[in-house]
């Protein structure tokens, strides 16, 4: 058996880099942690603080395939962040002009959870801590 006891980081690659830039750092305010250009790859690599144990890597890549999300398809389905006042998340993400789903109840947990998107239509969720 192997010895994996915690997700280290997610990786996303983004269609305009200053954008999801922004979204991830000033409307969700994920601190940077390193930021490089690699002009080899003519990609920018920024990693994310999400918490202290947790981390987004977010990628910038020439002429990257958009991704198919819906209807939903084979692969990553979200990125679901803990939340510990989901109401007031909610607020400050439309606050921003972001589209958010109506807030729903957890059929097996009863928590509080709803989706949004990023820039590039990643489904993101937010769940009620």
């Amino acid at each position: 058996m192997l010895s994996i006891n915690a997700v280290h980081h997610v990786a996303i690659i983004c269609a305009d880099y200053s954008v999801s830039k922004r979204f991830y750092t000033e409307v969700l305010g994920f601190a940077i942690i390193a930021e490089i250009y690699r002009s080899e790859r003519k990609s920018y690599k920024l990693d994310l603080k999400v918490n202290e144990h947790f981390q987004l890597e977010l990628f910038s890549f020439p002429e990257s395939p958009e991704r198919v999300s819906r209807p939903e398809a084979c692969g990553l389905r979200h990125i679901a962040f803990l939340s510990t006042d989901i109401y007031a998340d909610v607020a400050s993400l439309q606050a921003f002009g972001i589209f958010v789903e109506p807030i729903r109840k957890d059929e097996l947990t009863g928590k509080l959870f709803t989706f949004f998107a990023d820039p590039d239509q990643l489904p993101l969720e937010l769940y009620q801590k």
